[in-house]
């Protein structure tokens, strides 16, 4: 009979190179949200892929913030620290002309670690060969990656050839989780980053970045005049009232596009009609406040 492998891998690196891209192109399903702005991904995310002989638990992680100015930030980087005490085999994303910056402590940490690990340049659609290679160059010099891949996460270029290779890796191990479950999160929570990624997209400056999203309500197989529905109630939360103006925007007209552009990727991703209602409230300081912080899940 053969052996069943398994493992944790996890996916680090600086805001906005791609983890959860790359993370999306490896599982096959839309798990973490993606837009062109930094620091969109806040919390750990799990997401599983099962095949009848193998198990990885992928973990795409926050960006390392470098400077934090939150406590939000904080916990953050807290995320990404776990990362190092679970993985079988670690991912270090970088894109082209990233440099090595040694006032990045966990950067260090990547250095003792006696598991493979891996450099993954990301966006080779978008850099020169001269541009790859010099940045390959300066890793290597810091840090003695097991391999190094170069990948287009967004057009799927080598995540194929990244995956055989992560597969081939992993260590013989036991079935983690059922193999019906792609990941740890509840559907709460995909509901809430579904909103996240609209606030990026519409909203502005500040804005996507002052605002955090917890779930009401979440009530399914709901009658209506249409069949049974999902119906769902959100809170928006932003640190002051002229955000929350922008966020309704004039006559409300935001906020329904908002809502709008929100209900159909919710029921694209749970496959049935939804109700979505939305509210905003102003909480200031939220992201430096401990007990909302722990109520948003980030403590």
């Amino acid at each position: 009979m053969e052996e069943h492998r398994s493992g944790f891998v996890n996916i680090i690196g600086r805001p906005n190179v791609g983890k959860s891209t790359l993370l999306n192109a490896l599982v096959g399903e839309k798990m973490s949200i993606i837009t062109h702005k930094p620091q969109t991904t806040r919390h750990r995310l799990v997401a599983i892929l099962n095949e009848e002989r193998f198990q990885i638990i992928f973990s795409d992680t926050p960006g390392i913030v470098k400077n934090p100015a939150y406590k939000m930030h904080n916990s953050m980087n807290r995320f990404v620290k776990g990362a190092f005490e679970d993985a079988d085999i670690m991912i270090y994303m970088v894109t082209p002309n990233e440099p090595f910056d040694p006032e990045i402590q966990l950067l260090n940490k990547l250095k003792d670690l006696k598991i493979p690990t891996y450099l993954v340049l990301n966006k080779i659609d978008i850099g020169t060969e001269e541009e790859i290679e010099k940045t390959i160059s300066v890793w290597k010099e810091q840090i003695n990656f097991s391999k190094i891949f170069r990948i287009s996460a967004l057009q799927k270029t080598e995540t194929q050839n990244l995956l055989g290779n992560i597969i081939e890796e992993l260590p013989e191990g036991p079935v983690y989780y059922p193999k019906d479950q792609i990941t740890d999160r509840p559907m709460r929570f995909f509901v809430t980053e579904i909103i996240r990624q609209h606030i990026m997209t519409i909203y502005k400056q500040e804005i996507p970045y002052s605002c955090e999203v917890i779930i009401e309500y979440y009530q399914e197989n709901q009658p209506s005049k249409k069949g049974n529905i999902t119906k769902i109630g959100a809170i928006i939360f932003v640190n002051r009232e002229t955000q929350k103006q922008i966020l309704i925007g004039k006559g409300g007209s935001l906020i329904k596009k908002l809502g709008t552009q929100s209900r159909k990727d919710i029921e694209a991703f749970i496959n049935t009609p939804v109700f979505l209602e939305l509210h905003v409230k102003v909480k200031k300081d939220w992201r430096d406040n401990e007990q909302m912080l722990n109520k948003l899940g980030y403590q």
